[in-house]
């Protein structure tokens, strides 16, 4: 399969950017939270990191649900993270400076079998694109998946 370019590019002035999105019709903007000198008018870029996280998890579980012939009725993720600002805000502290203890919560109303819920939870986890970006940054993942039955 041949890669897939994706490309952004943004501008602004402090910490609020607006990002246009190539061959889109939109933009992202973004701000930071008054702590870090933003106004807090729209999400923060890390906010934007988690939101991506949880997007990406319910397109990749989408796909494999499709390969495993299960369907997939509702999806609801929460996904949460621990945070060390002092690098970012003071330049001191450890050079690998990330998210820390991030957990993903996840209910799936599904018809999946608990063999096939089991498969759609890891290989979302292994597959999903900015979940293995986590992984290589030596981020900890808890996968913390319910299935819940259709009505």
């Amino acid at each position: 399969m041949p890669l897939v370019n994706f490309a952004v590019s943004g501008a602004g002035t402090g910490v609020a950017q607006t990002v246009a999105v190539a061959g889109a019709d939109y933009v992202i903007e973004t701000d930071a939270y008054e702590a870090f000198g933003g106004q807090d008018k729209h999400p923060s870029p890390l906010a934007y990191t988690l939101a991506s996280l949880s997007s990406c998890n319910q397109v990749t579980s989408s796909i494999v649900a499709k390969e495993l012939g299960i369907t997939i009725d509702a999806v609801k993720f929460d996904v949460s993270s621990d945070f060390d600002p002092t690098v970012m805000t003071t330049g001191r502290g450890t050079a690998d400076a990330t998210f820390q203890n991030l957990v993903i919560t996840a209910e799936i109303t599904t018809d999946a079998t608990p063999e096939q819920f089991a498969t759609l939870r890891d290989d979302t986890a292994r597959r999903c694109p900015v979940s293995v970006l986590f992984a290589r940054a030596g981020v900890k993942i808890t996968n913390d998946w319910t299935q819940v039955t259709p009505s």
